[in-house]
């Protein structure tokens, strides 16, 4: 899920690669149930966010073990491969956002792109076996960070480059949903 704000612009065109980019501001989910997923963010708590980014690993390898991990199912729709790259660099960034905020008070983000990363990293055209060991990788060493959150660190605060506050348990949550909506993105 990119960085964007909140737009009443119409959603841009997509690019040569036919996938448009994710304009919605997905902090919503922080408020109520992802109608899509089923997610619901009020119920993790940063000691359950660990647990579930390991739990959810052999999935993303089964995905990306599929003979067709590499086709989209549809030109405007992220491979298997391509999801599992992202969410490799979710696990990456998120480790990063909650480093910063057990360290530093109030810090603010750097923006993350998600549609340009995949473009310059090239997401399409890595390959499936070398991103199913770097999800696992950063999958343990994001859950590991997660795990170390004490209680008093929770309501630590980070801002995102568009305004958006998080504390540690919200930013729990966000990245928890990110990680869950893809899988069931991919059926996996």
């Amino acid at each position: 899920m990119t960085e964007p704000t909140a737009s009443s612009e119409p959603a841009p065109a997509a690019p040569e690669d036919g996938i448009v980019p994710d304009t919605k501001d997905w902090t919503w989910v922080l408020a109520r149930p992802c109608p899509e997923c089923g997610f619901v963010a009020a119920e993790v708590s940063p000691s359950d966010v660990g647990p579930a980014v390991r739990d959810s690993l052999p999935r993303w390898r089964a995905a990306l073990e599929r003979p067709d991990a590499a086709a989209r199912p549809r030109p405007d729709v992220w491979s298997p491969l391509e999801y599992a790259a992202h969410v490799r660099d979710v696990f990456r960034v998120f480790d990063e956002r909650l480093a910063l905020m057990l360290t530093q008070d109030d810090p603010a983000f750097e923006n993350w792109d998600q549609d340009v990363t995949a473009v310059e990293s090239d997401y399409a055209h890595q390959v499936p076996a070398a991103v199913a060991d770097e999800i696992d990788v950063a999958g343990h060493v994001v859950a590991a960070a997660f795990d170390a959150v004490e209680p008093g660190q929770e309501e630590r605060t980070g801002r995102r480059s568009n305004g958006s506050v998080f504390t540690v348990r919200t930013l729990g949550q966000y990245f928890l949903h990110d990680v869950v909506h893809h899988l069931h993105d991919l059926r996996a």
